[in-house]
Formats: structure tokens, sequence, C-alpha cells
């Protein structure tokens, strides 16, 4: 499992892109017939993939959090990205279309990942935190979810939001989980870029084109750096840094917090003039 730890913004500044990319870049969470993890130090936030191709994959304990099973002490969020797939999560079992959301409250001992069609198999991407108290397991359909319509195409960022776990929406201890999806000719997301001192976020890239990439912007705002990313990378973003980016092709991200509270609209917005 890589584990990545906090970075102070002033050693930010010397890394090189080899750095960058080693300390927040997870890259290699995707692998057939497996579920892969990596832990942040930055919240505790996990971050995961389980792709299964075959037989059911169930959610493995890691010796890093020190715990009966995974959620004794932790909640989680699961979206799915690829072909229709069932989670059995407490003895219940869930179908989850492409962009269908399952939270999963704290306390839940087996959970099991498996694809309707091994032909077509589901990609869950999965988000998770530490939780203090138990709110309960629930489904929440791409259709169900708050958001709409941003952006415009003469800015490049036409783009729809899908808000699932938030304040309003699904509940959770510290989680705050959503996707947004770009619009054809469309490559700009998270414009005007943002903090949120509050929170740390991550976001997982998908349905990004074979030999298409995304330029994934990040660090303080007048030291900004740049990640080139594939599909299916996640990308860290510490609080003191901005978390945006632009494709070659459209495309589509989840974007995941955890933290001080479960406002949606927490950020502080960063005008283009200021950047650098």
């Amino acid at each position: 499992m890589k584990i990545i730890n906090s970075v102070h913004p002033d050693d930010f500044k010397s890394y090189n892109t080899s750095t960058i990319r080693d300390r927040f870049l997870l890259d290699e969470l995707a692998q057939q017939g497996k579920i892969n993890f990596a832990y942040t130090h930055y919240d505790r936030m996990m971050a995961g993939l389980a792709m299964p191709a075959g037989e059911a994959l169930e959610l493995p304990l890691f010796d890093i959090l020190r715990a009966g099973y995974f959620l004794e002490r932790r909640e989680m969020g699961i979206i799915n990205v690829g072909g229709d797939g069932i989670i059995s999560a407490g003895g219940e079992n869930f179908s989850l279309k492409k962009l269908d959301c399952l939270y999963i409250g704290r306390g839940t001992e087996k959970v099991t990942f498996s694809s309707a069609d091994a032909a077509k198999p589901a990609v869950f991407y999965i988000l998770s935190a530490p939780a203090h108290a138990v709110h309960p397991t629930k489904l929440l359909k791409k259709e169900e979810a708050q958001g709409g319509a941003m952006g415009a195409a003469e800015t490049a960022n036409k783009r729809t939001i899908y808000r699932y776990i938030h304040k309003d929406g699904l509940q959770s201890c510290q989680l705050v989980m959503g996707l947004t999806i770009l619009e054809t000719g469309n490559v700009w997301n998270t414009i005007p870029a943002h903090t949120h001192d509050r929170r740390m976020e991550v976001y997982f890239y998908f349905d990004v084109p074979e030999n298409q990439a995304v330029f994934h912007y990040m660090g303080e705002p007048q030291e900004t750096r740049h990640m080139v990313v594939k599909n299916y990378n996640a990308t860290v973003s510490p609080p003191w840094s901005i978390h945006a980016g632009s494709g070659t092709s459209n495309y589509g991200f989840i974007w995941g917090m955890a933290g001080e509270n479960l406002e949606y609209t927490d950020m502080d917005v960063i005008q283009l003039n200021d950047l650098r």
C-alpha cells in the first residue's frame, strides 16, 4: 500500500516532477481482479479501487488500521465508474449502475464487490475516512443526486456536477463526495480554482480516452505546479493547494473530501488573475 505523508508548502516549492508525482499521485490502484488502496496522512483519508473481474472481491483488512475489520472505526463512499456492479454490505446487496453511489456506515463488518457481467466489469472507486458516529448504509442513484449544469462552452468548461455525500445528501461523519462530467469539447474543471484550509481533497480521473491526458494543477495559488495524469489516476490535494485540471479531451472526475465540515460550498476562490 502506498502511504502519502503530509507535506509543508514551503518544502513543496523545491520539488521536481518526479517528487511531486511520488508524493501526490496515485497511479497504481487499477488492477483487474484486485482491490488496491493508498493511505494518506491528510485527515487519514484512504483511496482505493475495486475491479472485480470474476469472483467477488472482499474488502481486506490492512495492518496500518490496527482494527478488527476495515470499517470498525471508518466510513466509506463508493462510486461505480464501470459496468453494472453489486456491493454486499452488512448482508444486504446493492446494485450500482455507472455513476451510482453507495455510502457504507461505520461498523459494517463484511463488504464484497462483484460485477454483474464479467465481460463488462464494474470499477468501484472508494474513499474512506475515520468516523465518530454511525450513519446508515444507503444507495443514491445518479439521477437522484443534487447538482446541475455549470460553466460555458465559450470558456471550455461546460460541465455537470453531481453531489452525493454532503450536508444535504447522503449523510456521513466527515466524507464529502461527488463527481463532475465535462461535455464534449470542454476540458477545464474547477475554474476558477480554489483552496479550503478546513479540508483535504482527492481527485480521481475517469473516462479519459486512451492516448489522452489531463494536466492536473496544484500548489499554493502563487506557486502552482502540474502533473500529467491518465485514466483511473488519483491526485491528493493538501488543504493549502489548489486543485484544477485541463485535458486534451473531455473526461470525468470524482472529487472527495474529509476534514472540518460537510459544507459543499466551503471554499476560498482564487481568481484567475491572481494565479501564478
